[in-house]
């Protein structure tokens, strides 16, 4: 009798096992990251008696979740990596807006300038169309620097997003730690192989958080904790112990927040590659990447423009009579030591070659002997010397003072802030000083006999231009085929070989003198006096929007700057695609997990039904039970 009643009570906690696990499965139906959970019966072991082994009920042999680590693992590196592209196209998109709008910003502002001095080349002693031209050339100023001041931001912004996902992430580490601790001592204390299945969905889901903000890789210990590493290897979470990141400014760039992880009492410096994943990297990759291209695409085009038209200004005359100055500021490149050099070294850097600047970084690092310098664009080595100084890339690099140590290393940025304010500016501000006109004057003799004519001369290049250069200067035909030439500056050559059409160039400017020219025919080139007529040098700074002096004679600077709105462009739709389908492939492997995991309330609902019914049924065996001991009882009696 005593067996029945043992049959009965366990069908009746079987039952309200089943019961109360149903009912903890539909009270969390709408939990993040919530596994269903399942009662595992196993039969009791039975009695032999004599005819055969006779039953002895059930019990519950655990309380299991529904979830399976593989679809785990692919949701968790599916958001990851769905977190770090969302994040990167986002910031792209902005840029993208920024720079790629056709009726506003950097591209109609350059067009303006060059219609400004086509203007004036028109009419160069108009003074509306040289404030036009003035206008035209602030308004091409502040769109650039506007530009800079956006991107600017977009790196600050990216540093304070830094520190808030650094926050982020040490709080859920430290979260994700204690609950290895708690799991670790449920378990041993059931010390039956029981898991405390809702602290395991809530370690998952926070594991499941903390991929959103950086990859984490996760190593099961035998212990049941989970340990998580960084892309780099790094320890985040060791059993009950997280290791808390930091930020600090960026010992090889100021400009940017770094980020470090706490090893005891030491601070270790992460860089970007050690963080990929999720939100972190995302940033990270933005900012390394995408935003610094954009800057530095930018602050390559302002210096070459500032740099081309101040040449070709440089090399003409304004309505007082004088050379022309600068007409643009024109930015220089910026060197940064890292902090944590070591040595004295003292690296400078200028511009050598405008149109063979490349729109990237340097690094230069120092190995005790030779020095490398790494071109951070491709990562490619562009120089490795004995000693500087050294030309690359247009930019020559040399050793200002001190002496490097071994392992010293200086982040060199010939354009990332050629287009800032401070960088790039109007000079300019008298309407008379802009230098419409060319220097110089040639002029036949009036008495000349042969056919001869000179053309009307250009002022060579590239600037300052010769301190001869306006200095009169006679050449005299002393026959038709030789000629002498006399003034200041000239060396006074005789005896010189005529050929028509020929260069003929002296104290820094070029003539041609074509036909036949007689014996005693002179021609002569002086300063331009009363010029305010002459267009010349207008006409050759308006044609700079047509010539390719960008990236070594391959680009104007309407191509450079389409190639860069062109990039930018790319990127982001590289991004878009790549973002869908991680999209794509995150919602399938959730789906995946949802089926497999989640809570079915018909289901559920079927079940209660199912363990009601069982409950009653173990009710009436007890029941059944409690008659036939009164029977026996009965008997006896």
């Amino acid at each position: 009798m005593a067996g029945l009643y043992s049959i009965g009570s366990s069908a009746l906690n079987n039952a309200m096992a089943g019961v109360v696990t149903s009912g903890h499965n539909i009270a969390n139906a709408n939990t993040p990251g919530f596994s269903r959970q399942v009662v595992e019966q196993q039969t009791n072991s039975p009695n032999f008696v004599g005819v055969g082994f006779i039953g002895q009920g059930a019990t519950v042999g655990a309380i299991r979740r529904i979830y399976d680590d593989f679809l785990g693992q692919q949701v968790t590196q599916a958001n990851s990596q769905g977190s770090q592209l969302s994040t990167y196209l986002e910031r792209m998109q902005r840029i993208d807006g920024l720079v790629g709008d056709p009726t506003a910003g950097v591209a109609p502002a350059l067009a303006d300038f060059f219609q400004g001095l086509q203007a004036v080349a028109a009419q160069p002693a108009d003074m509306s169309a040289r404030q036009s031209l003035l206008s035209a050339a602030q308004s091409l100023a502040s769109s650039l620097n506007s530009t800079a001041a956006q991107l600017g931001q977009l790196r600050d912004a990216a540093n304070s997003d830094v520190q808030s996902s650094v926050a982020r992430i040490n709080t859920l580490s430290s979260q994700i730690a204690a609950l290895n601790d708690s799991i670790s001592l449920s378990s041993a204390a059931a010390g039956t192989g029981q898991q405390p299945n809702d602290l395991l969905d809530q370690r998952d889901t926070l594991i499941a958080d903390l991929n959103k903000e950086v990859g984490a890789n996760v190593v099961k210990a035998s212990n049941g904790s989970y340990n998580l590493f960084l892309a780099n290897g790094q320890a985040l979470v060791l059993g009950s112990q997280a290791y808390k990141l930091g930020t600090v400014r960026d010992a090889a760039d100021p400009a940017n927040t770094q980020v470090t992880i706490s090893i005891g009492s030491t601070q270790m410096r992460l860089q970007p590659g050690d963080l990929s994943g999720g939100r972190l990297g995302g940033i990270l990759g933005f900012r390394q990447g995408g935003l610094t291209d954009a800057q530095n695409a930018l602050g390559r085009l302002a210096i070459s423009v500032a740099a081309g038209v101040n040449d070709q200004h440089s090399l003409g005359q304004d309505l007082n009579g004088a050379l022309g100055g600068a007409f643009f500021k024109v930015g220089s490149p910026t060197v940064i030591s890292n902090a944590t050099n070591t040595g004295t070294g003292v690296v400078s850097a200028g511009i050598a070659g405008y149109g063979a600047l490349e729109a990237s970084d340097y690094n230069l690092s120092y190995d005790g002997t030779n020095y490398t310098l790494t071109r951070l664009s491709d990562n490619k080595v562009v120089g490795a010397v004995g000693g500087l100084p050294q030309t690359v890339d247009g930019v020559t690099i040399g050793l200002a003072s001190g002496a490097p140590a071994a392992g010293d290393q200086f982040l060199i940025q010939p354009t990332r802030a050629g287009a800032n304010g401070a960088s790039f500016s109007v000079l300019l501000s008298d309407l008379r000083g802009i230098a419409a006109a060319a220097p110089i004057r040639t002029a036949a003799g009036l008495n000349n006999a042969g056919t001869g004519t000179v053309s009307a001369g250009t002022v060579n290049a590239p600037p300052p231009p010769d301190v001869n250069l306006q200095q009169p200067v006679t050449i005299t035909f002393t026959s038709a085929t030789t000629f002498k030439v006399t003034g200041t500056g000239t060396l006074n050559p005789v005896g010189v070989a005529y050929t028509a059409g020929a260069n003929i160039s002296y104290n820094g400017w070029t003539i041609q003198i074509s036909g036949t020219p007689a014996a005693n025919d002179t021609f002569t080139v002086g300063p331009n006096t009363n010029g305010q007529g002459d267009n010349r040098n207008a006409r050759l700074m308006a044609s700079l929007q047509t010539q390719t002096l960008m990236a070594n004679g391959s680009a104007t600077y309407s191509d450079a700057y389409a190639q860069f709105v062109s990039q930018v462009g790319n990127k982001t739709h590289e991004l878009q695609v790549n973002s869908d389908a991680q999209t794509n492939l995150a919602t399938a492997v959730q789906s995946a997990q949802s089926n497999l995991s989640g809570v079915n309330l018909d289901e559920e609902a079927s079940n209660l039904i199912r363990y009601q019914q069982a409950y009653q049924a173990a009710g009436k065996m007890v029941s059944i039970a409690g008659v036939l001991f009164d029977t026996i009882l009965n008997i006896r009696s």
